[in-house]
């Protein structure tokens, strides 16, 4: 039932999101293309406008990717299809699954569409030289590979991300609790969520800092991090996000299977 559930709430999601997708991919074209023709100042200048369009599109693509799945999650399980959605020999816990799991395929499919988009337009031997010689002096700064390098930044990333889907469904089913102004009060939580944890996460910082002298050094003074505190940093903040989004997940779906009020 699961394949089934994801199968649908992913179709609604793409639908919106797939337009964005083609443009995305249509202006990375036109990047190339443009930016292909030597001595044209008209082109370059074509080129530079299709570029920045590209990059619009792409991170129009993740952000509405957020915002349908937070939308597709309250139209699912609260609005209009919520009569259908509570009728379903499903549980809870599997319709919550569900929407996480759209989201996160999604954004997921967001980045290899960038990924396949900054390829197209700016592929060459040399742009790749140059990102491979880049690649290079970072991991050799933090004293990775550079695997472990684009491993430990891919990490970072989606954690993230998949922080901001969790706290956006937490604050979803927090606000759909109250009997008026339900979605104020789901932006609210959400945001609310969202801001208390980050000053968590500085408070861990500082306390970390107290046995740290580097650590309090980012914090006291302007002098710039060592490469080895800053990867230290990195690693903490994937440990952090993976406690939060553990959380925020519990708690998500402890808070649903207390009951849904429905519109």
């Amino acid at each position: 039932m699961l394949g089934k559930l994801l199968k649908y709430d992913l179709k609604n999601v793409y639908k919106v999101i797939i337009v964005f997708y083609a443009l995305s991919f249509i202006f990375a074209v036109l990047t190339r293309i443009f930016l292909g023709v030597d001595d044209s100042l008209l082109f370059n200048i074509l080129g530079n406008i299709a570029s920045g369009v590209t990059i619009s599109m792409l991170v129009s693509s993740l952000i509405n990717g957020l915002m349908r799945s937070w939308a597709r999650f309250v139209i699912s399980m609260y609005k209009d299809e919520s009569y259908l959605t509570h009728t379903l020999p499903v549980e809870k816990n599997t319709l919550y699954l569900s929407k996480v799991l759209t989201a996160v395929i999604c954004s997921l499919t967001t980045v290899i569409v960038a990924v396949i988009c900054v390829f197209t337009a700016y592929y060459s031997k040399e742009n790749i030289e140059v990102l491979k010689s880049a690649f290079e002096i970072a991991a050799n700064m933090y004293n990775v590979s550079v695997s472990g390098l684009l491993i430990l930044v891919a990490a970072a990333l989606f954690m993230e991300i998949l922080f901001m889907i969790l706290v956006g469904y937490v604050g979803i089913i927090i606000g759909h609790r109250f009997n008026k102004n339900k979605m104020a009060k789901s932006v609210i939580s959400g945001v609310g969520i969202y801001m208390l944890t980050q000053m968590l996460t500085l408070i861990i910082v500082v306390v970390a800092g107290m046995f740290n002298s580097d650590i309090m050094g980012i914090i006291k003074t302007n002098t710039a991090p060592s490469a080895e505190i800053i990867k230290y940093l990195m690693i903490c903040a994937i440990a952090v996000y993976v406690v939060y989004n553990a959380v925020c997940y519990v708690i998500g779906n402890k808070l649903l299977n207390k009951g849904v009020n429905v519109d």
